[in-house]
């Protein structure tokens, strides 16, 4: 049995003592843009150092968006492991925004990939896919567990093309998405103080009171700011649930990049806002 501190035990921890604030790492080729930086590695590697130097002692997640690195091949990943390593260095919990999603022994390689804590792009937490069936998770689930580590399974996302399979209502009565609830529910049952396995539900969402969010586990909220939603949202969407959720800011804090004050102070106003949201909720 692995005497590692489990992921929920360090999220709980740095969400009481940095604020729930997850500021996302997403160098799409427009926002290198609007910082002056080329759309090449040069640039990648800017923008990353930038938000990690700016961030990365104060906000309790960082979370690299995978895809905007690997889209430069291996010189990008290798930039994308620089600067997990270094947000870990200077305290922050890096969630890899990469949602995998496979079986069998592919779905093992993905979980060694990010979750494995000898491998160059260990992370603290991983986006997984369920839609392959819950239960292709496994190895992910097993391996986060013995290191410590944490994921985070997509429920009910932001996106409106998710309702077809999310929303869709299986034979037992209950949805998709409350079908993951549950499982996850199910995995993080006796954990103190917090669960390791989280769920995301979109903040864009509106009143979800028909589903159980008490999982026990975070949840990792999307939609705030560029999607059109807000942190005064969250009490409304999450109900009780709102102390476990980590909300999740990507283009509302990077656009005002690249000075590294002005991307501290959008984030402080940002970890402000939740604040007052979640005590009035």
């Amino acid at each position: 049995m692995s005497t590692v501190e489990p992921f929920g035990a360090r999220l709980r921890r740095a969400m009481d003592e940095r604020g729930p604030l997850c500021v996302g790492i997403d160098p799409h080729a427009s926002l290198l843009a609007d910082w002056g930086l080329n759309d090449d590695v040069a640039g990648l590697e800017r923008f990353s150092r930038t938000v990690v130097e700016a961030l990365a002692d104060r906000v309790a997640v960082l979370k690299p968006q995978s895809a905007f690195f690997e889209r430069f091949g291996s010189r990008g990943i290798a930039v994308l492991e620089k600067s997990v390593a270094e947000a870990r260095a200077a305290g922050a919990l890096v969630l890899m925004d990469a949602k995998r999603g496979d079986i069998g022994s592919t779905m093992a390689a993905y979980a060694e990939t990010f979750l494995h804590r000898d491998a160059p792009l260990f992370s603290d937490a991983l986006t997984v896919s369920p839609y392959l069936g819950y239960g292709s998770l496994r190895p992910a689930v097993d391996l986060a567990r013995e290191n410590g580590a944490g994921l985070f399974v997509l429920a009910l996302t932001s996106n409106p093309e998710g309702r077809e399979v999310q929303h869709a209502v299986r034979e037992d009565g209950r949805t998709v998405g409350a079908t993951m609830l549950a499982r996850l529910a199910a995995e993080n049952a006796g954990a103190e103080p917090l669960g390791s396995f989280g769920a995301v539900v979109g903040a864009t969402l509106g009143d979800l009171t028909s589903y159980d969010l008490e999982i026990n586990g975070p949840l990792l909220a999307p939609g705030i700011g560029a999607q059109g939603a807000t942190p005064a949202d969250l009490p409304g969407v999450f109900g009780a649930a709102v102390r476990h959720v980590v909300p999740n800011v990507s283009r509302g804090v990077l656009r005002n990049g690249p000075d590294a004050s002005a991307l501290r102070a959008s984030a402080e106003r940002f970890a402000a806002e939740i604040a007052v949201a979640a005590a009035s909720g």
